[in-house]
């Protein structure tokens, strides 16, 4: 099946990891295996059937009261989107599923480097994410 865009180009739009204190990074080194990680998507409409598409990945506790870190990715690809789509679910799964299954390595690959890289080699993403069934079920 021929794909009905073109990425036109991916970055990290913005990159962000605190651990403020030594205390913090110890709570968080005990508790990291507790974290979770959260992903949402949102676009924006650009021009000439363009379109921003970001997936936001953080990576935190919210159980934990006070000294915890925090860690979160903006991801973002730019999408040129063929002539002949006109239907609004055909544009909706191509920005919830298809986009997002095709870039989300490179954002796991950065995510796991900083976060590894920030003294937590221990993490790891044990499950993929499937974009396409999480699109599914959203219908459902």
């Amino acid at each position: 099946m021929k794909k009905k865009y073109k990425i036109l180009a991916e970055f990290a739009k913005d990159v962000s990891h605190e651990t403020p204190d030594i205390e913090t990074y110890l709570q968080t080194k005990d508790n990291i295996l507790k974290y979770n990680l959260t992903l949402d998507i949102n676009s924006k409409l650009l021009k000439n059937k363009m379109i921003e598409v970001n997936i936001i990945s953080k990576f935190q506790e919210t159980n934990l009261e006070k000294k915890r870190s925090n860690f979160e990715i903006t991801y973002a690809a730019i999408v040129r989107i063929d002539e002949n789509v006109k239907n609004e679910k055909e544009m909706e799964q191509i920005v919830l599923s298809d986009i997002p299954n095709e870039i989300y390595p490179r954002l796991e690959d950065l995510f796991i480097s900083l976060v590894n890289k920030s003294g937590f080699p221990e993490v790891k993403i044990e499950r993929k994410v499937d974009f396409e069934k999480l699109y599914k079920e959203r219908l459902n």
